[in-house]
């Protein structure tokens, strides 16, 4: 991975894959900024960053708040002098609640459309005007999800709003090139710690009935999914684009 040198914005990046992602990519070179709500994971993450030599900092992110998104990347590059690269990891996962479309309250549809789906256009809408403003070109790996590649998710508005992305992506991917920008989107599969896997109402039922599903026989981790988003980051995949890449053990094949 050829990261040295490189400028990293990170939404999500205090904890998951985008905490995992950005010690990976601080270690192979890459200024990280974190962007992310709790403040105080994002923080943490910059610290120990920082304590091994690293450059990291943490920036307050909401990602359904627009201009705190756009402040993000105005603080990524008043710190670090450019964005060569965006991770638009943020999301979460109502496990409880976002099940039964037909007796939804479409407020909750909503908050996971607006910080899986609409969190991540704002997060490359800016990204892709700070990139194209200075130059040089750029890479965006949006992380979408193996549920956008099936109907078998029970979270229907999750499962919609992964599935929008990989549509961004293809856009970005081909509107784009002309200014030397890259998007790939990263498809992981199940995690030992899914977003708000404290919430899940059979975390024990699931970990079994995953495990016998997935051909490796474990769940993923969040270190599972790190190299692949890093590497598509970096010039060492500078000829990918608009690819979707699925990591997940071999669950979608096995289907």
């Amino acid at each position: 991975m050829e990261l040295e040198g490189k400028t990293v914005l990170i939404t999500g990046g205090g904890s998951g894959i985008g905490a995992a992602t950005a010690r990976l990519m601080a270690e192979g070179g890459a200024a990280v900024a974190l962007a992310g709500i709790p403040e105080a994971e994002a923080a943490a993450v910059a610290a120990e960053i920082n304590a091994k030599g690293g450059r990291a900092i943490a920036i307050p992110t909401d990602v359904t708040d627009e201009a705190a998104v756009e402040a993000a990347v105005a603080a990524t590059v008043a710190a670090f002098g450019r964005l060569d690269c965006a991770v638009a990891n943020a999301g979460i996962q109502r496990h409880k609640t976002d099940v039964n479309l037909p007796e939804m309250d479409m407020t909750e549809w909503e908050r996971t459309q607006d910080v899986n789906l609409r969190g991540v256009v704002r997060t490359c809408k800016h990204a892709l005007a700070q990139m194209i403003a200075q130059g040089g070109g750029g890479s965006i790996v949006i992380v979408s999800s193996i549920t956008a590649l099936s109907g078998r998710s029970g979270n229907v508005s999750y499962m919609t709003a992964k599935s929008g992305l990989l549509g961004l992506n293809r856009h970005i991917a081909v509107h784009y090139a002309k200014h030397g920008i890259r998007c790939n989107a990263v498809c992981p599969g199940a995690l030992e710690q899914t977003p708000d896997w404290d919430e899940h109402p059979n975390p024990a039922g699931r970990k079994e009935m995953m495990e016998q599903a997935i051909p490796l026989g474990r769940l993923g981790t969040s270190e599972d999914i790190a190299p692949m988003i890093a590497f598509l980051a970096s010039d060492g995949a500078s000829y990918a684009t608009g690819g979707q890449f699925v990591v997940d053990g071999g669950v979608t094949v096995n289907a």
